[in-house]
């Protein structure tokens, strides 16, 4: 029974996992529509759109309906001397006329303010010179590319937590399985050793030994099954779904000729970071051009149609109007504003430009350190495979000769105890090999999804 075990687990162990193009794709889709900081990205996305489009609606004409309603009484007035003026001429008039044709005038005072009085207008206005607009379209513009490359830069990141996620469940699952079948060899040990001594052929001490092999393999069940609990409860918190829900195990195995390629890479140009901070120089050099150009004049115009009038009368001949204007402004003196706004761009450009020499050394010593990891991995899987080799074969030498009588329990508890070890290095350190290899990814923007 024990041959049989030690050749299905050898067997298990010893075969590679296929590397998921159906399970952890599903998963890295799923965090990717379900993701909240995602959903919070694609919004920010959105209002930089309408931000846009908000700048490009400046540059055409804009109608607007006004009115007023004027009440007044009392303030300055003026008079208005029509009797003293009239009065003689008219009674001349009615003298010659033998009549009263001409009634004599009261003089008058007239308030400023109008009182009972209305204005209703529709203005439409449009701006003809204003080199402002164009840069704030141009800024605009370039906001939208800094949300949608921070959108890139979450996504690499998200894709990278998931497989790394998925392969520590994978790593806590398959080391389950390792510790089970090791469990079952134990387990049966101890019932071999139990006869054994009821038959007059064993040894108390040889009883004991295996007693605590047994409480020793089920202590790291126990340490096992909660890493495997921790890894589900983490990846599910990535996929934004219940932490208690059921993830499913699919094998794993480094791609070696993508390992390869990936060592040979060196691009790091198209790395949304770096764009990122190339885009908010972009920026800056607009804003740049903009307070250069302050000394252009800003022309606007503008024509009302409306009606104004007394009492709310309306008469298309007196009360009708149609009003047409130019607006011209140019700056003379503003107490040096715009040479410092001028200087504050200039320094803002200079320190962008740093900024991105810093990151892109940064992004090149984090490509160098990736590849070294997973050229550490890479050799510490191949010699973790062969060691397995060499110590499954040791614990099948080792279990003839215990069977035979010519080697000792401490010696096949040693060599199960090795073979139990390689196999756990094997599994941690192929999936340490693939998380190496997605942070590699991650550096080179090679991922999938």
């Amino acid at each position: 029974m024990k041959q049989n075990l030690l050749l299905l687990l050898g067997l298990w162990i010893s075969l590679l996992p296929t590397r998921a193009q159906g399970v952890l794709d599903e998963y890295l889709q799923m965090g990717l529509e379900n993701n909240l900081v995602l959903k919070e990205k694609n919004i920010g996305i959105q209002q930089s759109l309408l931000a846009l489009k908000d700048a490009k609606s400046y540059f055409l004409p804009a109608l607007d309906f006004g009115a007023s309603y004027n009440l007044a009484q009392g303030g300055r007035t003026i008079d208005i001397p029509l009797g003293d003026l009239l009065n003689g001429a008219y009674a001349t008039l009615n003298q010659l006329t033998q009549s009263n044709q001409f009634s004599q005038l009261e003089n008058t005072s007239e308030q400023f303010l109008p009182n009972n009085f209305y204005d209703a207008r529709f203005r439409l206005s449009m701006p003809l010179v204003n080199p402002d607009l164009a840069y704030q379209k141009e800024i605009r513009n370039q906001q939208v590319i800094i949300s949608e490359l921070d959108l890139a830069i979450y996504k690499s990141n998200l894709i990278e937590d998931i497989r790394i996620a998925y392969y520590t469940f994978c790593t806590a699952y398959t080391a389950k399985g390792i510790i089970a079948s090791s469990k079952e060899l134990v387990t049966q040990n101890l019932r071999d050793n139990q006869s054994l001594l009821a038959n007059g052929r064993g040894l108390p001490a040889s009883v004991l030994r295996a007693e605590s092999e047994v409480e020793n393999i089920n202590a790291l069940m126990i340490e096992a099954e909660n890493r495997e609990k921790n890894a589900i409860y983490y990846l599910n918190f990535l996929l934004n779904r219940p932490l208690n829900s059921p993830v499913a195990f699919e094998e794993q195995s480094p791609d070696w000729s993508q390992i390869s390629a990936l060592l040979t890479e060196e691009d790091i140009s198209q790395r949304p970071e770096i764009k990122k901070i190339s885009t908010a120089q972009r920026i800056q050099e607009i804003s740049l051009k903009s307070s250069q150009n302050y000394w252009i004049p800003r022309v606007n115009t503008f024509a009302d149609l409306g009606s104004q009038a007394f009492d709310f009368e309306f008469n298309t001949q007196s009360s009708a109007y149609i009003f047409f204007g130019l607006n011209l402004g140019i700056p003379i003196y503003q107490g040096g504003r715009n040479k410092t706004q001028i200087k504050r761009s200039q320094l803002d450009i200079e320190n962008l430009s740093n900024q991105r020499e810093l990151l892109t050394d940064q992004l090149d010593l984090e490509l160098q350190l990736a590849k070294n990891e997973l050229k550490t991995n890479q050799a510490a899987y191949q010699s973790a495979v062969k060691k397995l080799e060499s110590s499954a074969a040791y614990l099948r030498l080792i279990d003839r000769g215990f069977k035979e009588g010519a080697n000792s329990l401490i010696e096949f508890i040693d060599a199960r105890n090795q073979y139990t070890q390689a196999s756990l290095q094997k599994t941690i350190n192929a999936y340490a090999l693939l998380k190496a290899q997605a942070s590699l990814e991650r550096q080179l923007l090679t991922q999938t999804n």
